[in-house]
């Protein structure tokens, strides 16, 4: 009977089931242990599954198209393009037409197109280039 009724029963009866580790070989606490033989179930949580892969997301901040206006979409060409795609397409019009100083690489001589883009200004520093497309980026 001490066996059938579990660890109480055991407690109170003070014998030790068979399957028990023996007390000599542990504390004085191991017929209190669970039996030696028997393995522990451990309770797997599973995560829920996406329809993404790992990694993917929409593009927030400079990485979102946005409209732009119609002084970007003559050089770019497109009505809608993230801040980080433009500046490379700035960049790539800028080297296609040789518009850097050839005495001072961080300035831009602007021509036509660019001039429509920042505002009129002959030259500009290459880190004005960011602040003065922002406008061209509707909301």
């Amino acid at each position: 009977m001490a066996t059938s009724l579990g660890l109480f029963s055991t407690f109170l009866s003070g014998k030790t089931p068979s399957l028990m580790v023996k007390p000599s070989l542990c504390s004085p606490f191991s017929s209190l242990m669970a039996p030696a033989n028997l393995r522990t179930v451990r309770t797997v949580i599973s995560a829920t599954v996406s329809d993404k892969a790992p990694g993917t997301r929409a593009p927030r901040g400079i990485m979102k198209p946005r409209r732009i206006s119609p002084e970007m979409q003559a050089l770019v060409g497109v009505p809608e393009i993230s801040r980080t795609q433009a500046l490379k397409q700035i960049w790539a019009h800028i080297k296609e037409h040789n518009l850097q100083d050839p005495e001072n690489k961080k300035i831009i001589i602007c021509d036509e197109k660019l001039k429509n883009i920042f505002g009129g200004k002959e030259r500009i520093g290459f880190l004005e280039i960011a602040g003065l497309i922002s406008p061209h980026f509707l909301k």
